[in-house]
């Protein structure tokens, strides 16, 4: 008997209000296989305490689910890469306790945004990332959740917007099995990375390989970009309504090297959330065929 083809990895990124398995009815109501959440309130530095009962409701939940992969994302609040020593130590703080949640919640990854050096200059920045990871790592030996490094735009003093410099933070980590990458399509786009042709697909992939290692890459955030190639600026849009338009979504879907990588929406919630993304997953689904 032929084997099931399974449907292809993709979902969205979900709100946790009122609790994680409210999440997953939200993945499920628009038939996501795959989901990320914040492990908490991403615009707070202090976090509930996940109780046995929010964990017996979500365990319940993923049971039930058709979601095949989960996905955790930091707070916004976050910076690694700080020269500031009172919003490094918050960072550290914030990133070592969202760490724990995520075992908690069986996620493969948090992705992290690398950070911002804030005028302290880009070398420092990607050094203090790789120490911080490092610290952290050694401090939560039996984890085994992946910090997912996110390409970023480069916008302000953000580092992650060159492969190079993912690599130099990589490069630093001593136990590598504790990081992996996130590949952000818009900020991959908005950072200089083109995607818009098959040839320019292949050769930004053939670079990401040379430079940092398909290996690393465990997760896709899908968004187009509201903002022009190389504008390093951070805006999302809905797909094939930005500059990406919709080929690299095609090329995503069709590239056989990626089917089992999670592709999470990060695109606008409009005041039907549930239509836009299922508009969204659609477009997905339909390249998947």
């Amino acid at each position: 008997m032929p084997k099931k083809q399974l449907d292809p990895l993709i979902g969205a990124h979900m709100s946790i209000s009122g609790g994680f398995h409210n999440a997953i009815e939200a993945a499920d109501a628009v038939h996501c296989t795959a989901l990320q959440i914040f492990t908490k309130n991403s615009n707070q530095w202090k976090s509930k305490t996940i109780t046995p009962k929010d964990l017996d409701k979500y365990h319940e939940a993923r049971n039930q689910s058709q979601v095949r992969a989960y996905v955790g994302h930091v707070g916004y609040l976050i910076n690694i890469g700080s020269p500031k020593e009172d919003m490094y130590a918050k960072s550290v703080e914030s990133l070592t306790d969202e760490i724990h949640r995520a075992e908690v919640l069986a996620l493969t990854d948090l992705v992290m945004h690398p950070g911002a050096h804030l005028e302290a200059g880009e070398d420092y920045a990607l050094r203090r990332i790789a120490e911080t990871l490092n610290r952290i790592i050694s401090d939560t030996p039996s984890i085994a959740t992946r910090f997912a490094i996110e390409t970023t735009a480069g916008q302000g003093t953000n580092v992650g917007y060159r492969f190079e410099q993912i690599a130099q933070i990589i490069e630093l980590v001593e136990n590598k099995s504790r990081v992996s990458v996130c590949f952000d399509t818009c900020h991959t786009f908005a950072a200089g990375y083109e995607l818009r042709t098959e040839k320019a697909w292949k050769a930004t992939f053939d670079e990401f390989d040379k430079t940092i290692g398909l290996s690393y890459l465990k997760v896709f955030h899908v968004n187009d970009s509201k903002k022009a190639f190389g504008s390093r600026v951070d805006r999302h849009e809905h797909l094939g309504q930005g500059a990406l338009g919709l080929e690299p979504f095609r090329f995503l879907m069709q590239d056989k090297r990626f089917i089992d990588i999670p592709k999470v929406l990060e695109t606008p919630k409009e005041d039907d959330s549930a239509a836009s993304d299922t508009r969204n997953l659609d477009i997905l689904r339909g390249y998947a065929k």
